[in-house]
């Protein structure tokens, strides 16, 4: 006979756990109540290596069947009464499919507002560019990112910026390398949504043919709420640019991603910017992302989309690509 399967989801602090329960069997649904039960009483901080990973307890029928995100105890009391096999799963794979709890931020041109896991490392090699009217430019780098703190993620960007004017030879330097904290306040688990801040620090440009030759800083506000296997970020802010033929200007984004395979996240997403510079043109633009896993460590990340607001002065079409490693 077919099985009824349902889920609940439990905050632990910063973390999750979702219980699955067969509904067809009746003594485990007052198993269920007491997992529940048990682990609302955990309250110590989940060891390393288990908040990037996915431990999957259970098995066939006649069997609870959990997965249980972030507390190492817990895996193994529930393995000891249930008598399943724990299998660690890359979180691309298992934790997208089984919990809901999307990957957001890159390659997409909204941010998200979940932080580096705490002691753990995101390291983007990046290239990417937009085209207009007079000209292609863009950067290539190293985007470099540590969990600091539970909810606090630190974040340094060294890019090798380029441009290739419609009339001129192609110039290549050190471009306005970013220092920035994302700091996450408020979570799903208490608001539905997870809320963040992320100040960043643009530092001036090795060269006046590439980047911005003075300071400027961003001050965004971004937000996301997962379901499923749907995910949907954005926000926005406005950035301090003061030098120059430059001035302050403000932009936001809004994205939607799914993940589509246990390896592969789809997603589109809708920008805007207002005039960066005197005299200039506000920007709008859409564009398709997205992300696979090759496996817990190593991913690939692509996207590209077309301007549709002032394209031809700001940008015809942009992209981007990484590769990412996590560990």
């Amino acid at each position: 006979m077919e099985l009824a399967i349902s889920y609940s989801r439990v905050p632990l602090r910063d973390h999750h756990v979702s219980i699955f329960r067969l509904h067809s069997y009746r003594p485990f649904q007052e198993l269920h109540a007491s997992i529940l039960k048990y682990l609302t009483r955990l309250d110590h901080p989940a060891p390393r290596g288990y908040t990037k990973g996915c431990p999957v307890l259970g098995g066939g029928p006649g069997r609870a069947v959990a997965a249980v995100f972030g507390d190492a105890q817990a895996v193994a009391f529930l393995a000891n009464i249930l008598g399943g096999t724990i299998d660690v799963l890359a979180y691309s794979a298992a934790l997208a499919v089984v919990s809901g709890t999307a990957l957001a931020g890159p390659p997409y041109v909204s941010d998200d507002p979940e932080p580096t896991d705490y002691q753990h490392y995101e390291i983007y090699l990046f290239t990417n560019g937009m085209n207009a009217r007079d000209g292609t430019g863009g950067a290539s780098g190293i985007d470099f990112n540590y969990g600091a703190a539970p909810d606090l993620q630190l974040t340094a960007a060294l890019p090798i910026a380029y441009e290739s004017p419609t009339a001129g030879s192609t110039v290549a330097n050190l471009g306005n390398v970013e220092l920035a904290a994302k700091y996450r306040f408020l979570h799903q688990a208490e608001i539905g949504w997870d809320v963040a801040v992320f100040p960043r620090v643009f530092l001036p440009s090795a060269s006046a043919r590439v980047g911005e030759t003075h300071a400027s800083l961003l001050l965004p506000l971004w937000l996301e709420k997962d379901w499923g296997s749907w995910s949907t970020f954005g926000g926005g802010g406005c950035v301090i640019n003061r030098g120059g033929d430059s001035q302050d200007f403000c932009q936001a984004g809004w994205a939607l991603t799914r993940q589509v395979l246990p390896n592969l996240q789809l997603g589109a997403e809708i920008v805007h910017q207002t005039a960066d510079k005197k005299g200039g043109r506000a920007s709008t633009g859409i564009g398709v992302g997205l992300r696979y896993d090759i496996n817990e460590n190593l991913h690939l990340l692509g996207y590209a989309g077309p301007g549709v607001q002032n394209a031809a002065q700001t940008a015809r079409y942009s992209w981007y690509g990484s590769v990412l490693f996590t560990f």
